[in-house]
């Protein structure tokens, strides 16, 4: 009975001493410049969101992920960031320069990011994370894809090699080159 009773007065006094506790309160994220506010509204309008800022590819450049939310979520879409485009900029001195693009493709400055849908995407789900080793990943999943059984996400990052963001295999692993323009593959009837 005892170990009872005092295994209730512990219960209770946990319980009171988390009564009393204030809540945990996340840091406040650093302020958005005006500079960048700025740089989002002319590349993506009065409706851009910066969404994450600072050395994203661990390069020692300040980069920026501006995107324009979609303004009314579809049926049955997945939750989560929901986007009709998305620019990573670059600082290059006192310019800010496009180091990515997404809108109805994906591309870079070199061109189409490989895995691109043939067709124009119209909506995105837009996931990312950052790590120490690897920087910025973005994975874009496309909305819809009429014709399609599978809608597959493209996993894109920054690739110290070439320097500059490319689209990865299935696996998230190995980089895929880019493609100067899209067009559908031909196939000849005998």
């Amino acid at each position: 009975m005892r170990s009872v009773l005092a295994a209730a007065v512990a219960c209770l006094l946990a319980l009171l001493a988390g009564c009393g506790s204030a809540p945990e309160t996340k840091p406040a994220a650093p302020a958005v410049s005006q500079e960048l506010q700025d740089v989002a509204k002319a590349l993506l309008g009065a409706e851009s969101e910066v969404i994450v800022f600072g050395d994203l590819a661990r390069t020692g450049q300040q980069q920026a992920l501006i995107v324009n939310r979609l303004a009314k979520t579809p049926q049955g879409a997945v939750p989560g960031l929901l986007i009709t485009r998305a620019v990573v900029v670059e600082q290059d001195g006192r310019k800010w320069k496009e180091a990515l693009r997404c809108d109805e493709h994906l591309k870079n400055p070199n061109g189409y990011l490989g895995a691109t849908p043939l067709m124009p995407v119209t909506g995105w789900r837009l996931q990312h994370e950052q790590t120490a080793q690897n920087g910025l990943a973005l994975y874009f999943t496309p909305l819809e894809m009429p014709g399609a059984s599978h809608i597959p996400t493209i996993g894109v990052r920054w690739n110290p090699k070439v320097k500059r963001y490319q689209s990865l295999d299935r696996n998230f692993e190995q980089f895929l080159g880019e493609v100067p323009t899209l067009e559908a593959p031909t196939q000849r009837l005998r």
